[in-house]
Parts: structure tokens; C-alpha cells; sequence
């Protein structure tokens, strides 16, 4: 059972969120025998160092209280040290891995959940060294993102993502890509690209309703190039999963390694954080896995 429990807390997290349930943590766990911490995240990437550093001082669980930007970054230092167990508690925006795993959004919920002891293993992927848990993506969706990071400056709710919606939409060109699978090579004009390891992205949209989190597989959703009003009357069948049984637009691929190239600079959403990829891009399940607590 527990020995030590580390919470690390992102401040800034689903609009200050994450920093709002610190009473809600520390007072249930006052009401429990287990030894704990709370520790906040004070600049971009710091989740590591501190899980790193967690780990070696005696704590043997890391809990992630933030978005999946942040349960990226804890696993990245679980992974580091080689041990270590991680909890997440939903305190994002999108909080889609939670959703992959059947973890509670509610945070109470998910932290008695998380108490339960219930453990078990998941795969995680690399991309070009980076780490992964939930789903990466290239192409029209990264756009997305990118732009309401923009526009939430200026717009302070969840409008921001309809409004970098529509204005991408309008703009948006396809990309010609050559992917590589473990059995096949496809070319295509691709609106759309995602190698899932979890079903759900931006904010609950089931990308891939059949990916198993831990089957040692990607599975590829591909969107091929379509009209921009035939995708804008697509999307709303993301939410729901059932346009992968659109056969004539979405393919979907089953591999193990993915190779993703193109002749220019593309955007890159790895677990909701974007970054810029150049003339290709590789997606490797690694053999290890990391353990967690996930839900009943």
C-alpha cells in the first residue's frame, strides 16, 4: 500500500483549477494515516524535476493535480528514475487521459478513487525522445490548439476553442504525408492525423473509440483531405466516436511503430502541448510500461 504520496499541483492549470482543489486534497488526506505532500509547479517542465526528486527522497506515488500536460511531465520523471507509481486528479481543461482511463473529472471522486489502491499498467509511446501517454497528433487539430492559446489572451472562456475552431477551418489546408506502418506503407492528402494510444482528445472528441491503453499498439486515425463544409458537418460525429465508421474519409491502422513524413514544418500536438516537427516524425511504443491508479 502506500507509503508516501506526492501531489503535484500546476497553479495555472484549467484556469487556476488545479490550485483551487489544494483545501480539497489536504483535507482528506488529514483524515488519513498516509504521509503526504503537496508541492506547486512553479515554470513550464518543473513537474519532472520535482517528481525526480520526490522519487528520491522516499515517496513512491506522484500524483498529477493538472491537465495532461502535467501528468506528462511527472511520467516523464516516473520514467527517468525507473520506479514510481502515478495518480492522476483532473485539474485541466481538456483532462482527456483521465477520460481514457475511466478516472472520475469529478476531483473528490477521483481522489477517493485514487485511495482505492487500485493499480494498473499502461503503455506510453516516444516520439522523437519525447514522451507520450494519451494521443499525438499533426494536422488540422495541433492548428487548433495553437490558435486558441492565441485567442485565449484575448477571449477568457471556453469560446476561445469554438472561435480557433471556425477561423481554422476557414484557413486550414490539407498536408501530403507519407506514413510508415509496421506492414504498409500509405501516401496520402491528410486533413488529419492522429496515433492514439487513449480514445479521447480536446476535451472529451473520441478520436479512436477502439484504442486500448494497454494492448502494445498505436492505433492511426487518419481524416483524408475533404471539403470544409463536408469536415465541419463531420466533426460533430468526433464527440461521439462513430466517424470511424466513416470508411470513405477515415481510415484507421493498427501499428506498433509509426512514421509520419512530409517535405515541410508541421505542427505537433503531443498530449495537448504543441511543438513544431520538421521533414518527419517517429512514434515508437516503448516496451516499458508505467503503472498507475486508475478506477474500479
Amino acid at each position: 500500500m502506500y507509503l508516501k504520496i506526492l501531489f503535484i499541483v500546476n497553479p495555472i492549470a484549467g484556469t487556476d483549477r488545479a490550485k483551487k482543489l489544494i483545501p480539497l486534497i489536504e483535507e482528506k488526506m488529514d483524515k488519513t494515516n498516509i504521509k503526504y505532500s503537496i508541492v506547486t509547479t512553479t515554470k513550464p517542465r518543473e513537474a519532472t524535476e520535482i517528481t525526480i526528486k520526490g522519487l528520491e527522497d522516499g515517496f513512491d506515488s506522484i500524483v498529477a493535480v493538472g491537465g495532461d500536460g502535467t501528468i506528462n511531465e511527472v511520467t516523464m520523471g516516473i520514467v527517468q528514475k525507473g520506479y514510481g507509481t502515478l495518480g492522476i486528479i483532473p485539474g485541466g481543461t481538456g483532462n482527456d487521459l483521465a477520460r481514457s482511463l475511466n478516472i472520475p473529472l469529478d476531483p473528490e471522486e477521483a481522489l477517493y478513487s485514487l485511495l482505492s489502491g487500485t493499480k494498473r499498467y499502461i503503455d506510453f509511446g516516444r516520439i522523437n525522445g519525447s514522451l507520450f501517454l494519451n494521443v499525438a497528433s499533426m494536422g488540422l487539430d495541433a492548428e487548433i490548439v495553437k490558435r486558441t492559446e492565441k485567442i485565449k489572451k484575448i477571449v477568457k472562456s471556453s469560446f476561445a476553442y469554438t472561435i480557433s475552431l471556425i477561423i481554422t477551418l476557414i484557413v486550414y489546408k490539407s498536408k501530403k504525408l507519407i506514413i510508415e506502418l509496421d506492414k504498409e506503407t500509405i501516401e496520402i492528402d491528410a486533413m488529419l492525423t492522429a496515433v492514439a494510444n487513449g480514445k479521447y482528445y480536446g476535451g472529451g472528441m473520441k478520436i479512436c473509440p477502439m484504442a486500448l491503453l494497454d494492448d502494445g499498439y498505436f492505433h492511426v486515425v487518419v481524416v483524408r483531405k475533404v471539403s470544409k463544409l463536408k469536415l465541419l458537418t463531420l466533426f460533430p460525429s468526433v464527440f461521439k466516436g462513430t466517424h470511424v465508421n466513416l470508411t470513405d474519409f477515415v481510415k484507421v491502422f493498427k501499428s506498433k511503430k509509426v512514421k509520419l513524413r512530409f517535405n515541410k514544418e508541421l505542427l505537433l500536438n503531443i498530449d495537448g502541448e504543441v511543438v513544431t516537427a520538421k521533414d518527419e516524425v517517429t512514434f515508437i511504443t516503448d516496451e516499458r510500461k508505467i503503472e498507475l491508479y486508475a478506477a474500479k
